[in-house]
């Protein structure tokens, strides 16, 4: 193992080893094969993270002017630019993502360090009018304290923006915890912290296991808030783990998202927008659009037009430009995917693209999977009511509107959905009925740091991005302040 590219985790602006001394082995998705160790943290490394970050919350970060603070954020966004390339290769290393993907994604993640940066200095608060004869009342917005973050291994370094850099800007210091699976990119972002500027412990990571350092990070008695994503199971245990402590929580979960074809829409727009929205990424982004429903009327044409084009797709190593399918990234994720498409054929859903473990001299060791297509799906089996987070589509013919809305909505999950139409009196009243935190149209999978994102029912709690993302880790205070000269006298009723 002296190969191997050996990590160490941040706390306090010094690079430690895990209190225990061990490491964990992280593969490379493509190779199958370790290519790094990584710190396994515990319980007392979480203590230290969550004490550096409390000690720099009540010092230099808290005295530090909000302007201060958002220039440091601009300064972090331009070294996060001039490093874009080395840290999506590391993604890629880490997560077997296509390099393509991970490079546009990281290149895109100054953005928020630039806009959240610019609302730093722009938090308010507000004079209240009140019922109070002589009486002045001020609303203080500030900053919640030691903010807890939980990513996870599809997206690391822009899902980690999504919550750093509105924590910060609203004056939070954090302890970033990500997916033991794809801890480098994250270490080695981290690092840029201190080439920025920012005092140490504003920042801090510590890697392992939920069991081991999740859930000692969450139930710590000065951590404030909790902002994780991904899967449903792991986001209840947070959310009942937090609840302990009284914490604020806000949790992305999974999605079964609906991409919805009507008869009037531009067939091919509509082909390459089914395609994107579930085997780019290979399907592994909680947005992917899994369940594809055609009206009846274009489902022979637009089936054939579909497994033309997605039958064109290109596995192999995800650094090469000319791949279009990478592998899934981790081993216990690639046999849960290859168990979903078992049980789908067990249901009676008709696969017509696909269906099992990719293989050929472009895959290697790697863990790939067959983009499969299901047709003749209904939706109450299980391909199209549980996530599988992985390259598999699901199928699901309905006659009009009314059954589209029907169909789109009767899952447990709410994160996305798509719309293809000509039609926009349909788009808008689809966009009104669905319920769902995002609604495309004519288009899926754009995010923007500037537009909230987030679900409905068991896709989460609250929203990222966009002005409003600041709010959820600011509080409220109410400050009031007697006008009069003299207090009354309180045994004196008026």
């Amino acid at each position: 193992m002296s190969d191997l590219v050996r990590y160490k985790c941040l706390i306090g602006g010094e690079w430690a080893e895990a209190a225990s001394g061990e490491y964990f082995e992280s593969f490379n998705p493509y190779t199958g094969k370790p290519w790094s160790l990584v710190p396994r943290c515990g319980e007392a490394d979480a203590a230290r993270a969550v004490e550096a970050a409390r000690a720099a919350f009540l010092g230099p970060w808290r005295s530090m002017k909000p302007t201060a603070r958002g220039a440091l954020m601009r300064r972090l966004a331009d070294l996060v630019a001039a490093e874009a390339e080395r840290l999506a290769a590391i993604e890629v290393r880490d997560n077997g993502k296509l390099y393509a993907e991970m490079a546009s994604q990281v290149r895109y993640v100054p953005q928020w360090y630039n806009y959240f940066g610019g609302l730093a200095d722009k938090i308010e608060g507000a004079v209240l009018p009140t019922d109070k004869a002589e009486v002045f009342n001020f609303t203080r917005s500030e900053p919640l304290g030691v903010v807890v973050a939980v990513t996870p291994w599809n997206s690391p370094l822009l899902l980690t923006a999504f919550k750093v850099a509105p924590a910060l800007a609203a004056g939070n210091t954090i302890v970033l915890k990500p997916s033991e699976y794809t801890s480098a990119s994250t270490l080695e972002f981290a690092a840029l912290f201190e080439k920025a500027g920012f005092p140490p412990g504003v920042v801090n990571v510590v890697t392992g296991f939920g069991a081991e350092v999740g859930d000692a990070l969450i139930k710590h008695p000065k951590v404030a808030k909790v902002t994780f994503t991904g899967g449903e199971r792991s986001g209840r245990h947070v959310y009942q783990t937090a609840a302990g402590g009284f914490k604020s929580v806000s949790l992305e979960l999974g999605g079964k998202s609906p991409n919805i074809v009507f008869a009037d829409a531009r067939i091919d727009n509509a082909v390459r927008g089914a395609i994107a929205g579930i085997f780019a990424a290979s399907g592994q982004t909680c947005i992917a659009g899994s369940r594809l429903l055609v009206q009846d009327r274009i489902h022979n044409e637009f089936m054939d037009k579909l497994l033309a084009f997605a039958k064109t797709a290109k596995l192999g190593d995800p650094m090469r430009s000319d791949t279009q399918v990478g592998p899934v990234a981790t081993l216990p994720q690639h046999q849960k995917i290859l168990d979903y498409i078992e049980v789908a054929k067990g249901e009676g859903a008709r696969c017509v693209l696909g269906g099992g473990r990719g293989s050929g001299p472009d895959c290697g060791e790697g863990w790939f999977v067959q983009p499969t297509i299901f047709d003749d799906v209904s939706n109450k089996m299980r391909i199209a009511q549980e996530e599988v987070f992985g390259p598999v589509l699901s199928v699901i013919r309905f006659r009009d509107e009314e059954e589209a809305i029907e169909i789109a909505n009767d899952v447990l999950y709410g994160l996305a959905s798509g719309v293809w139409t000509e039609d926009m009196r349909c788009a808008l009243r689809m966009s009104e009925r669905l319920e769902a935190g995002t609604v495309w149209v004519n288009m899926y999978r754009a995010v923007s740091f500037m537009s909230p994102f987030g679900g409905y029912k068991h896709s989460g709690l609250g929203r990222e991005n966009g002005q409003d993302a600041v709010r959820a880790f600011l509080q409220t205070k109410s400050v009031w302040i007697n006008m009069a000269e003299t207090v009354p006298n309180p045994f004196v009723m008026g």
